[in-house]
């Protein structure tokens, strides 16, 4: 407490967290005397640490048989700083405001490693510019705690709170802003210039960023030898609707570690973007083009470049794949564990054969909405992939009953099946259930239960 006593202490307000409609207010003004709320949105406070002794005597006394009561204050504080490490940021900041030794607790920097703020309503950026000033007290400017920063969700943040990350946040390793409409290229290509160890990014909804890419003055600074490389390997770049080939071009020019990247509903994505990230990324495992209509068979010729390394493909309702690009992925990537292709009507029992006859690993498959799939095709997989944990069959017309019992007999690990909308007997559900007694089955056939 002494060391504490020579320096001007404080913490923000949970009101800086809460908007002025939640529970902890009312009347536009928070229960707590110390903070309060201006209409209209989240106010940022700063407050000094509670008081080490409460004056008035009605007060005193009632504290006194509190403190008696209180079993958690007999709690070490490594406990209490288990404890802590559970709550969200929020909960956190009203932990701070109850006593001194809480105070001192709940600002530990082991707790500290992540920001977690969610809500539409909240003003993130003035959260975040006052959480990050007060973690930066002891490393005037620089915040090197922090690693995670997740604000999903949270419709008011601006570029102006990702340059706050971005200047404080030198260590940052995770950053999720999904949802968040309001943030530009700008501010995006600012967190990646100035936080070197970023490895994971979502920027899923963000319908204002074209591409990911190091600032001007940041490729400047950095040697040829560099190769002006970011070290992200997990971007999720779902619905960022603007993203065309030449910001594919340029996200794989520069994140050539990539591992795992989704561009679901990406819809301006074509062959020609999945070429170009081909060329440069060569270590991804997982990649998602679902809903990227023009995507074709010669996208998945390229995709098949990436062979044994490739785990996890989706690519849900592209209409323009057909066997032919089913073939080039079983031919060259044999490691392959999950494949979505629902909706690739093209796809028939020739692709499924050619697929389970080559990636005989397979754990998922959903082949839904191809009616051109049928009992044949599941006997292919019955006989090929004994580990199948996962099948989804949803409204395949040609799919019958026998094709369900065969693979029931032969894959027993079976844990996920489903056929809704499909032509499948009480008897043939039962069969399933009997043989594959861990699965659960989603069906639509209200005689069996």
């Amino acid at each position: 407490d002494s060391d504490l006593s020579m320096r001007t202490l404080s913490t923000p307000s949970p009101a800086l967290i809460f908007p002025p409609n939640s529970p902890g207010f009312q009347n536009g003004r928070e229960s707590s005397t110390s903070s309060s709320s201006v209409t209209g949105e989240t106010v940022a406070m700063v407050h000094s640490p509670p008081p080490t002794r409460l004056t008035h005597p009605l007060i005193r006394l009632a504290s006194k048989h509190q403190k008696e009561q209180a079993n958690i204050d007999r709690l070490p504080d490594h406990s209490m700083i288990q404890i802590f490490s559970f709550l969200p940021t929020n909960q956190l900041c009203r932990c701070a405001r109850v006593c001194r030794r809480w105070y001192n607790l709940a600002w530990d920097p082991r707790l500290w490693r992540t920001i977690r703020l969610t809500g539409e309503t909240i003003n993130v950026d003035r959260a975040l510019k006052v959480l990050t000033r007060r973690l930066c007290q002891d490393t005037p400017n620089v915040c090197l705690m922090l690693e995670t920063v997740i604000v999903s969700g949270c419709r008011r943040l601006t570029d102006r709170g990702l340059y706050t990350i971005a200047q404080c946040c030198p260590e940052l390793r995770r950053l999720e802003v999904s949802g968040c409409y309001n943030i530009s290229n700008e501010a995006v290509f600012d967190v990646v210039s100035l936080c070197p160890n970023l490895e994971h990014l979502d920027v899923s909804g963000c319908s204002k960023v074209t591409c990911i890419s190091l600032t001007r003055e940041a490729s400047i600074k950095l040697s040829p030898l560099h190769g002006k490389q970011i070290s992200i390997r997990y971007l999720d770049m779902t619905d960022c609707f603007v993203l065309e080939d030449e910001g594919l071009h340029t996200i794989a020019a520069h994140c050539t570690q990539l591992t795992h990247l989704y561009l679901r509903r990406c819809v301006r994505i074509t062959d020609e973007g999945l070429r170009y990230l081909m060329i440069y990324c060569t270590s991804i495992k997982e990649l998602s083009v679902s809903d990227c209509r023009f995507v074709s068979d010669f996208g998945m010729r390229e995709i098949a470049k990436l062979e044994s390394r490739l785990r996890y493909l989706s690519i849900a309702h592209c209409g323009r794949i057909t066997d032919v690009g089913i073939r080039y992925i079983a031919k060259y990537c044999s490691k392959l564990r999950y494949l979505n292709a629902r909706g690739c009507e093209g796809i028939t029992d020739h692709g499924v054969e050619y697929l389970a006859k080559n990636c005989t690993k397979l754990k998922s498959l959903d082949i839904g909405k191809c009616p051109l799939v049928s009992d044949t095709g599941l006997e292919f997989l019955a006989l090929n992939c004994f580990n199948l944990k996962r099948l989804s069959l949803k409204s395949c017309e040609s799919i019958t009953g026998q094709g369900l019992q065969i693979v029931a007999a032969n894959c027993f690990d079976l844990q996920m099946l489903n056929v809704q909308d499909c032509d499948v007997s009480v008897d043939a559900l039962r069969f399933v259930k009997r043989h594959c007694k861990r699965c659960i089955i989603e069906h639509t056939n209200p005689a069996f239960f």
